[in-house]
């Protein structure tokens, strides 16, 4: 039997700008395993694709980078929640609940003509910088904060952080998820900018990455006194990401257009 597969560009209002993903939604009785999903994202390369499921409460979720399964991803939730949206699979006011693997329930509901993402915060602490970081992103950074996940890099301004032409061999021996270099908005009209790499898990300079803001906005809410903030991810893309902390979630907020709709075939 054939599998709906969508592409979606999340985090934008425009076609080809924000984030590609991938978007299959299996039938309930689908048996797919792990080698088929790792196989399908791999032919997508995208820096995500998702695969959704219906339960009988919510939506099962995994993500796929082109080499590996990841814990966690914003655009390709936001992605998955336009397409069930989009499709008429979850009606426009109800909320959506994806079950996951490894970070437990998220949930995703209409805010108008955007989407909210309800995620767990990734706190960062103040840390020295890991061996490859500075080599690795060819700048000093003036500050550095760290969790399991992240190294997020603060720089001097939006400028430093756009001309970034990183060494992904050195950002390779950091050992983290991914490394998120960030600065104060400049003329952007965002309170701060960020770019992202995960060269370990195959994703190069990432184009909006929403897991990311799950660390940058309480780093930027703790350094500007607000909780609700916009950060702009300035990658040849770019794409916009709203941010609201509530406890220990933060609410991340945007848009989506689905830019192509088709099937996969079924393999002999």
């Amino acid at each position: 039997m054939s599998v709906p597969l969508f592409v979606v560009d999340a985090f934008t209002t425009s076609a080809f700008h924000g984030n590609p993903a991938s978007v299959c939604v299996l039938g309930s009785d689908s048996r797919a395993d792990e080698s088929w999903m790792q196989s399908v994202a791999s032919e997508m390369n995208h820096s995500e694709t998702a695969f959704v499921q219906p339960l009988d409460a919510g939506w099962s979720l995994r993500w796929f980078t082109p080499v590996v399964e990841v814990e966690l991803c914003g655009h390709a939730t936001l992605a998955s929640a336009h397409v069930l949206f989009e499709t008429g699979a979850v009606e426009p006011g109800t909320a959506i609940t994806f079950v996951t693997q490894r970070r437990g329930d998220l949930h995703a509901r209409r805010r108008g003509e955007a989407i909210e993402l309800d995620f767990p915060v990734s706190q960062v602490e103040p840390a020295v910088a890991p061996a490859g970081l500075v080599e690795g992103l060819g700048a000093t950074p003036r500050s550095i904060a760290a969790n399991d996940d992240f190294v997020v890099a603060e720089l001097a301004g939006e400028h430093d952080v756009r001309s970034l032409d990183p060494d992904l061999s050195q950002l390779r021996r950091i050992g983290r998820r991914g490394v998120i270099a960030t600065a104060a908005g400049g003329g952007s009209e965002a309170d701060f900018v960020s770019r992202y790499w995960a060269p370990n898990a195959g994703i190069v300079d990432d184009p909006v990455t929403g897991s990311a803001h799950c660390a940058l906005a309480p780093y930027w809410a703790a350094k500007l006194g607000r909780t609700e903030l916009t950060g702009l991810q300035v990658s040849r893309r770019e794409g916009r990401v709203a941010t609201r902390l509530e406890g220990d979630r933060v609410v991340l907020g945007g848009h989506a257009v689905t830019v192509l709709r088709g099937e996969l075939l079924p393999i002999p």
